[in-house]
């Protein structure tokens, strides 16, 4: 019998996009269901308020970094894995998409539940409540593509060589009550690409951790009843956010360091 599932994004051009294929190639497994969140309900006060604190957190700029660090995880990524719209590629396949303006609104809830999925899959979401993730028979499960419990929180690369690693990787995981901190199902390392720059650094191998994550999410749910009963606790890790101006300065510098010793 097929595992059958339902995926919940908030991107039209990122990991559903590029992942629901791969989930579309495997016999034994059946998307059921699509959810696009477009945010456009999201509470503007609350919304904002956590854009304000996460400012003074890291600086002006540090967030002018953020701002140009976006693209090469969005635009830059999507040419260069020619990843196609996600709502096409459900048309295209016969795969139920629908849209939402929140992520835990009634609306998802609703969908979800009608979807009668085994397992629901989170692909690019901010926070997701509990009355959303226990919905599907076996709860959802969300792929971080950093390894955890080291990397919380964290954009895949750049914390690494901020650190001084030449391996990033990816982390699929059970979703609970916080953020990247469930039992973990299955991870991968992953190394990194070197490049003449950091933004193509950066783009180059978070390109080819998608790739292996694509594989490794279609491993888990192909025996997610293995995966499930081996599922282990993360214990204390590490949360990370957008970097500083002098946290990218030494991305910047260990950058170098590591590809001139690669």
């Amino acid at each position: 019998m097929k595992t059958r599932v339902v995926i919940l994004t908030s991107s039209l051009n990122g990991t559903a996009a590029h992942h629901v294929p791969f989930l579309l190639a495997s016999k034994e497994i059946e998307v059921a269901l699509v959810i696009y969140n477009d945010g456009t309900d999201n509470r503007i006060k609350s919304k904002y308020r956590l854009k304000l604190k996460k400012l003074i957190k890291i600086g002006i700029f540090g967030a002018f970094n953020g701002i140009k660090m976006r693209k090469w995880y969005q635009e830059d990524l999507k040419q260069h894995l020619n990843i196609q719209n996600l709502e096409k590629v459900c048309l295209d396949n016969n795969i139920q998409f629908n849209t939402t303006h929140t992520i835990n609104c009634e609306l998802t809830k609703q969908l979800m539940t009608k979807a009668k999925a085994d397992i629901g899959i989170s692909l690019g979401n901010g926070y997701i409540a509990k009355s959303v993730f226990c919905i599907p028979k076996h709860g959802m499960i969300n792929i971080h593509h950093e390894i955890l419990p080291a990397y919380q929180n964290a954009q895949s690369v750049i914390w690494q060589i901020f650190n001084g690693s030449k391996e990033t990787g990816y982390t699929i995981h059970k979703i609970d009550r916080n953020i990247d901190t469930g039992e973990i199902l299955f991870q991968e390392k992953v190394p990194i690409l070197f490049q003449e720059t950091l933004a193509a650094t950066v783009t180059s191998t978070y390109a080819s951790v998608l790739e292996h994550s694509a594989k490794g999410l279609v491993k888990v749910l192909a025996s997610f009843d293995l995966y499930f009963k081996n599922a282990y606790s993360q214990g204390i890790g590490n949360s990370y956010t957008t970097p500083t101006f002098n946290q990218y300065k030494k991305i910047k510098q260990q950058f170098y360091r590591l590809k001139n010793n690669f």
